[in-house]
């Protein structure tokens, strides 16, 4: 059985030559987007699955706008509205020392140097220069992590558990 990795939803169709719209939460754009790449299409990780082939890819606004092999019109395009894109296992690259695929990071419980339990990653933004780790707490604010050496101590993936150092500002707590 093919182990499925989420690449993005497909929200929408944009303008009439087959391009669709895509919410984009994977690390390598440019690599999974690029001209020649096969990904896979179908509802969910169980869902029967439809290869696809990206003829072309461009970003637009917070979309990612992407155009397939054999898609030419918006109604070809109109049946892939709502489905998600995946790779396969087999397609992930093989990444360098404290690099980390999202799906390693997401649901990671966060402690402190002390060994305070902080929360659980929910989500990772990258907003520029550095991935920023959204930590979700119970009854608190999420608290923002930029994922830098001065702030992200160890991560163990294995155990889905990362140790952080917070820098003062990092940690705001409504009494």
């Amino acid at each position: 059985m093919t182990d499925w990795f989420y690449v993005g939803k497909i929200v929408n169709t944009h303008g009439i030559k087959g391009e669709v719209r895509v919410i984009s939460q994977t690390d390598f754009p440019d690599e999974r987007y690029a001209s020649g790449s096969v990904l896979y299409v179908g509802r969910d990780h169980a869902a029967e699955k439809e290869s696809v082939t990206v003829e072309s890819w461009r970003q637009h606004k917070n979309f990612d706008l992407l155009k397939f092999d054999g898609i030419d019109s918006i109604n070809d395009a109109e049946r892939l509205k709502g489905l998600s894109l995946f790779v396969s296992e087999e397609q992930l690259s093989e990444l360098g020392e404290h690099e980390y695929y999202y799906y390693e990071i997401i649901d990671c419980d966060v402690f402190d140097e002390d060994g305070t339990h902080l929360g659980k990653i929910k989500e990772i933004l990258s907003p520029g220069a550095n991935d920023v780790w959204v930590v979700k707490r119970k009854g608190k604010k999420d608290v923002l992590l930029p994922y830098i050496e001065d702030v992200v101590k160890h991560v163990d993936t294995a155990r889905k558990r990362v140790v952080v150092h917070l820098i003062p500002g990092l940690v705001e707590d409504e009494d």
